[in-house]
């Protein structure tokens, strides 16, 4: 079940956070444009299980373009709206891979007794829902801020900090090096201090953002290793304690 659940996750994250642009994104009221979503819905997880010989998986892309239909149809813009379509997406996924766990074991990669693929495949899913698809979820949570007065920087140099501390707490998660946290948080505290002093709006404004930021890392890093704990070892990864 776990490795049919891990190709899955991959398929949807590359779906939803790689391979769909803004333009998709802004445009899923548009059937054609719904229709290109759910092909590429389809396509990867047709890649990732490795098999094309599935009613399954074009009823799983089905589901996705409805629930996208729906929410752009019915749901104001926003971080509820996204963590709700994200939930079902991932809902559906892990009642298919509960229902047909055995998908993985009739495909390509499992038939090259790739043991170590499932393994690489929920690594970089949880990599990208920690980096990509925590940009979009800390920017939907501080959108109601942004028309605020707030101090100037790099074009897009705040989007590019979160995502680097993302990515590193999410490295240093799994590696089983989590106290190298503290230093991160140190670190970016010190190097904010001049600004958030200075301005109250603006520290707010970094601590809400900073603490979201970290806390969807842990989150999806921890996940992403309990996922990884139920498939065979990679053997790049360091052992609990």
């Amino acid at each position: 079940m776990t490795e049919t659940l891990a190709a899955l996750l991959l398929a949807h994250v590359f779906a939803d956070f790689v391979l769909q642009t803004g333009h998709i994104a802004a445009n899923k009221h548009r059937p054609a444009v719904l229709l290109l979503h759910s092909a590429i819905v389809l396509l990867t997880a047709q890649a990732a299980l490795g098999r094309v010989d599935l009613w399954e998986l074009p009823a799983l892309a089905l589901l996705h373009a409805v629930t996208d239909w729906l929410k752009a149809r019915f749901a104001a813009p926003g971080l509820a709206a996204f963590l709700a379509d994200q939930g079902v997406h991932l809902a559906a996924l892990a009642a298919l891979s509960a229902w047909r766990p055995d998908l993985w074991a009739g495909g390509l990669w499992a038939g090259l007794e790739l043991t170590w693929l499932p393994g690489l495949m929920a690594f970089v899913a949880g990599a990208i829902l920690a980096t990509r698809a925590g940009g979009f979820a800390v920017g939907l949570l501080m959108r109601p801020w942004a028309s605020h007065d707030l101090p100037k920087g790099l074009t897009n140099g705040g989007k590019l900090i979160g995502l680097l501390e993302r990515g590193l707490i999410f490295v240093l998660v799994m590696v089983n090096q989590p106290a190298g946290i503290g230093f991160l948080v140190a670190a970016k505290s010190v190097l904010r201090f001049e600004t958030t002093s200075k301005d109250q709006s603006a520290g707010e404004y970094v601590i809400i953002g900073t603490l979201a930021s970290f806390g969807w890392a842990l989150v999806i890093a921890y996940a992403t290793r309990l996922l990884m704990a139920t498939l065979p070892p990679l053997g790049i990864l360091a052992a609990n304690p």
